[in-house]
């Protein structure tokens, strides 16, 4: 973990780990208000910061320092000293003097992070926990009694102390967060293709050698039914969003009617992002909500020098901070994910990526829509857009495919109470059901999509959520195919992953659930790489001979033809209803470019296909910031 240098802190005089014993302790805004003046008496705050104290709520005492220091109110060390004198408590660098591993071990490395806490070593035969605030004494006290007996309580910044903790058992929380997801929803045992993969293949293999017309109509056919199942299944979530089951609009509740603001906390992960880092800290400093309710943690891999390098000449606030990521046996996004999560403080997990630019009142609607739904409302999924639709053909017809995702598929999904696949970015979660189903998995190149399907599966809930995120589309060829033979490759991991215990799945999922899984996933696959023999299908329509047309009975011509117009005349009317949902004033002929692209995804589902045997955890990285495209 990234820290700034901090000089070894004096304890103050005559208070060497002793607390003050009281027997009527004072009421915690007595407690607060003379925190309040001792800060001032020494000059570590001044009189606006001593009015925000003022205000402070009781029942989270225990995070005043973290939230002057968010606000720029306070900094360290003179805040830890001065607490450390109202408080008669010692205060102790575990950097200058490292923490004892052992008692680290006997409360694990995850828990301590979140708590907040550092058992740090033993004196007098007493127990040295080292916390960053006063205020969290008295609510971890019998916790850490019960595991270490007697305890006694020094402070220390919460930087240092989580600083001290990566750097004692950075392997442990390394480990961790590559096998956090359960081994039966992982797909870190999936080295090796599966008996499945070989088995298809040489049957197809075989089919093709010794009857060519049969293998050309059993991938006619196969083609035919994923366009007409996955079509199917995009209408019926286009009549879902379009159907305005939701109660009539009420006034905007304020926040403040829901009680005290949740504390959020957004995990960005980077990698060689060094030339999009700038613009990242600018759009997420547009963000509206209290910063000290608000926290980013800027995930970097421990060999991306020149992405650090350019954060901190940048110079993150103090609401923002860096976190490195020890190397391991992977690299990938949701292993950056994981190793984050219990360095973060909030009770709501949000994802961003490096080029996102948010809706600056996001936090707030996630927050209001987290206080307005039950518990089994785990996650919100905000809109993604572009802010370079018109940059070429490309990013043209990327924007139509993401507006018919977004706009119509998942929020229908999600109406129906099926799975919802969800999008890698603009994700929030409440935090119990993220950890309650494992996190993400770490292997899996595909982890939003993944992660959908888990919560899923253990009974929760993902709804669309109405703010918008603009990102930078691909709009060159060969990114975009390694960038969409990596969601492939994903999706065929994925479904391999779910489907090893198929009654287990229906049972979780329900049939309908069950159904639409295999259409989603299976689907998605199939018209990517099956797209040669959706060009003859098309072909046969335009009246050109087709070599499966003696193999099939009478009369069955005009029925395939009619298949085929029937399914493109939805998709174009899902395209129609999906641009009109952007709120752009978009050229209507935008909906026939999506199928130029099928050439690349067909190109990139046999990427996929070699990679799933060749090297199926590997990580082909997005490259952005090729597009310098102001954000309105």
């Amino acid at each position: 973990m990234s820290v700034l240098p901090l000089r070894k802190l004096s304890p103050p005089p005559m208070a060497r780990l002793t607390v003050v014993d009281r027997a009527q302790p004072p009421a915690p805004h007595d407690q607060i208000r003379d925190l309040a003046h001792q800060l001032l008496a020494d000059g570590v705050i001044d009189a606006r910061a001593f009015a925000t104290i003022a205000r402070f709520p009781a029942a989270e005492a225990e995070m005043l320092p973290q939230t002057l220091l968010s606000l720029g109110l306070a900094r360290n060390p003179a805040l830890v000293r001065s607490m450390a004198v109202h408080a008669g408590l010692e205060v102790i660098d575990p950097l200058d003097v490292p923490p004892d591993p052992a008692l680290i071990d006997r409360l694990g490395a995850g828990a301590c992070l979140r708590l907040g806490i550092l058992p740090w070593g033993k004196r007098h035969g007493m127990t040295c926990v080292l916390v960053a605030s006063p205020g969290q004494i008295e609510r971890r006290s019998d916790l850490l009694r019960a595991i270490f007996g007697p305890v006694r309580f020094a402070l220390a910044p919460a930087d240092r102390i989580e600083a001290a903790i990566a750097l004692c058992r950075g392997d442990e929380l390394r480990q961790t967060a590559e096998t956090l997801s359960p081994a039966g929803e992982s797909c870190r045992g999936m080295a090796r293709p599966g008996r499945l993969l070989w088995v298809s293949g040489a049957a197809l293999a075989g089919l093709g050698l010794f009857s060519p017309g049969a293998l050309l109509t059993v991938l006619t056919l196969a083609a035919l039914l994923a366009m007409v199942l996955t079509t199917a299944l995009t209408a019926t979530a286009l009549l879902a969003a379009l159907r305005r089951s939701d109660p009539p609009a009420e006034p905007e509740t304020a926040l403040a009617d829901f009680g005290p603001l949740p504390r959020v906390s957004i995990i960005v992960a980077l990698y060689r992002e060094a030339n999009i880092a700038a613009r990242l800290v600018q759009r997420l400093g547009r963000i509206d909500y209290p910063r000290d309710r608000l926290e980013v943690v800027v995930v970097l891999e421990d060999d991306d020098h020149q992405t650090r390098e350019t954060l901190l000449d940048t110079g993150l606030p103090p609401w923002m901070r860096l976190l490195t990521v020890p190397g391991g046996t992977l690299k990938t996004k949701p292993r950056a994910l994981n190793y984050a999560l219990p360095f973060c403080r909030g009770s709501i997990i949000g994802v961003y990526d490096a080029e996102d630019a948010p809706d600056p009142d996001q936090i707030k609607t996630v927050a209001r829509r987290f206080a307005a739904t039950g518990p089994r409302v785990a996650c919100l999924q905000g809109v993604l857009d572009f802010y370079n639709p018109t940059r070429n053909w490309l990013s043209r017809a990327f924007t139509v495919e993401y507006a018919i995702w977004f706009r119509v598929v998942l929020p229908g999904l999600s109406r129906l109470g099926l799975p919802v696949p969800l999008g890698g970015t603009t994700l929030f979660f409440r935090r119990s059901a993220l950890e309650a189903v494992g996190g993400w998995d770490a292997h899996n190149v595909t982890e939003d999509a993944d992660l959908g399907l888990r919560l899923a599966r253990h009974g929760y809930r993902t709804e669309i959520l109405a703010s918008v995120t603009r990102e930078e589309a691909t709009c060159r060829p060969w990114p975009w195919v390694r960038q969409r033979s990596r969601w492939i490759k994903g999706y065929m991991m994925t479904w391999r992953v779910h489907i090893r215990r198929p009654r287990l799945l229906w049972r979780a999922l329900g049939a309908k659930g069950f159904i639409a899984f295999n259409i989603l996933f299976l689907g998605s696959i199939a018209q990517a790489a099956l797209f040669p023999a959706f060009v003859l299908l098309w072909a046969m329509s335009l009246g050109f001979p087709h070599p499966i047309l003696p193999l099939l009975p009478a009369g069955s011509t005009l029925t395939l033809i009619g298949l085929g117009l029937l399914c493109e005349a939805v998709r174009l009317a899902v395209a129609v209803s999906a641009l009109r949902a952007q709120g752009r004033h978009l050229p209507l002929t935008w909906v026939f470019l999506p199928h130029l692209v099928q050439p690349l995804a067909c190109l990139a589902a046999c990427k996929a296909l070699c990679d799933i045997i060749r090297r199926p955890f590997y990580w082909d990285k997005t490259q952005h910031g090729l597009c310098s495209a102001a954000v309105t």
